[in-house]
């Protein structure tokens, strides 16, 4: 088996040690384990995808995660409830559909909602921000192609998914 050198600063000796520790191997296996890691994300950033986190559960209590794109998604807000859906594709082929329903019955009150003279009050009232509506259910489901959301979502959502599936979204011209 060949031998590789790998020189390591004083000060980096530490980093090299924990990961050991974590890894629960000898410092080749180590090295070997997050070479693995970090070649899985960069092949999956070059072939246009992202590490995806999603909460899920109640109020997104819990966290998903896995390397995806986005193909779409919907807003719609009505008396009784605010609904997000995103679309996503992920390194394996799978379609991702993540719910966040947040009923506005939920909505936190008093002390809970913050005061009303408060700007994120607004801001977490009408939608606005990274996290907009941070109550409620988050639901994932994973389906084998993207037929299967047909009659999940809205038709015109369907429709740019659908698309963006069976086309590319960047169409290179030799022109």
């Amino acid at each position: 088996m060949p031998n590789k050198t790998i020189y390591v600063a004083d000060d980096d000796l530490p980093l090299f040690q924990r990961a050991q520790e974590l890894v629960g191997g000898n410092l080749s296996s180590t090295v070997v384990t997050a070479l693995r890691r970090l070649i899985h994300l960069e092949e999956g950033r070059e072939a246009g995808f992202e590490e995806i986190v999603l909460q899920v559960g109640r109020d997104g209590a819990r966290q998903v995660r896995f390397q995806g794109a986005l193909l779409g998604d919907w807003q719609d807000m009505d008396d009784h409830r605010a609904l997000d859906l995103h679309v996503y594709r992920s390194r394996k082929g799978k379609i991702l559909l993540h719910t966040h329903t947040a009923l506005w019955t939920d909505y936190p009150t008093g002390q809970a909602a913050g005061d009303m003279k408060d700007w994120k009050y607004w801001r977490r009232f009408f939608g606005i921000g990274d996290r907009p509506w941070d109550w409620g259910d988050y639901e994932y489901e994973i389906f084998d192609d993207v037929t299967a959301l047909k009659g999940r979502i809205p038709d015109k959502l369907y429709r740019k998914v659908a698309d963006i599936v069976e086309n590319p979204q960047i169409e290179e011209l030799d022109i």
